[in-house]
């Protein structure tokens, strides 16, 4: 495999997204982009390279298709059909576990043996799909889970308490769809928890507040949709730091999709907990002693998932 060569799969608004917040970053050294509409894929390549001499770093872009798999190091397939305005993405699930199928076959003739990063959605679901599919290693089977839901809390509570987003460790666990929750008990602004500063009589936030908040974070993927059609730079800059905690080897806490083998009492499922990531996909799923509340959230998530996906054929 060749350390720093990335395959995305899927040239839509996701895709094309991740690849330019890749280029930007200096993420990877090659790039292959792969669609069914290979003239558009072509067309994505030479606007990217033109780009190149602004980028922090050389890169390799180009069009290519499954043969160019085989040595690459991580595949993100972000490809299927798009969240339409009053849809879930659990609505999403048999369209795109057909197109999870004819991909992940495709990959799996090419010889390819990395780590594929599922966007997809429902993408704890077809996280599970691409899995039970490659037959691949639970860990080297891995989706963008809530690190861009994780992401959207960290920015509603620095704007509550205008304080850094990047000081702010707080995170959503559970599907990536309506049954989210967000882990209070395990969220702090810097040093600070914040129930106990929710808690001051001079805060600048309440528990209702908090409340306010998770609605915000749960539903705000939704007002996007309405506003533009499709949600997409938040994704790709989430991808874009999944795909550098990998390559670099980081050994970094994020909420991906992680397939639980006992964690929570649970298993055979994909769902976003807090995991360490590093160059072999996911390397521990870290085990947090939940509130009870926040533990029965978990299980509500899981068991919607489990529900979902013995209704498909993979």
């Amino acid at each position: 495999m060749k350390k720093n060569k990335v395959v995305i799969v899927g040239t839509g608004m996701v895709g094309m997204s991740y690849a330019y917040s890749m280029l930007n970053q200096g993420t990877c050294e090659e790039l292959v982009l792969i669609d069914l509409d290979k003239k558009r894929a072509e067309g994505e390549a030479i606007d990217l390279n033109h780009g190149l001499s602004f980028a922090p770093r050389k890169m390799k872009i180009y069009a290519g298709d499954y043969s160019d798999c085989k040595d690459a190091y991580l595949i993100c397939i972000t490809a299927g059909a798009i969240q339409n305005e009053g849809e879930t993405r659990l609505d999403l699930l048999h369209k795109n576990t057909k197109i999870m199928r004819s991909i992940i076959n495709e990959i799996k003739k090419s010889g390819f043996n990395g780590i594929l990063l599922i966007a997809t959605n429902p993408v704890d679901i077809m996280t599970y799909v691409a899995w039970k599919l490659s037959g691949y290693d639970k860990s080297k089977v891995i989706g963008s889970g809530t690190t861009l839901d994780s992401a959207r809390l960290r920015y509603a509570l620095s704007e509550r308490l205008d304080v850094n987003p990047k000081d702010i460790n707080a995170y959503v666990m559970g599907e990536h769809g309506d049954s989210q929750f967000v882990a209070w008990s395990y969220a702090f602004s810097g040093v600070q928890p914040i129930y106990q500063i929710a808690s001051r009589k001079d805060s600048k936030i309440n528990f209702s507040d908090l409340e306010e908040i998770e609605d915000e974070v749960r539903n705000i993927a939704y007002k996007i949709i309405e506003c533009k059609k499709s949600t997409y730079y938040g994704i790709g800059m989430a991808l874009t730091r999944i795909t550098k905690a990998i390559l670099d080897n980081e050994n970094s806490v994020l909420t991906v999709s992680s397939y639980l083998n006992g964690e929570y009492n649970q298993d055979d499922v994909y769902i976003a907990v807090p995991s360490i990531v590093n160059k072999d996909g996911v390397r521990e799923v870290i085990h947090l002693a939940l509130e009870n509340t926040e533990k029965e959230k978990l299980d509500n998530s899981i068991e919607i998932m489990k529900e979902n996906i013995s209704k498909l054929e993979i």
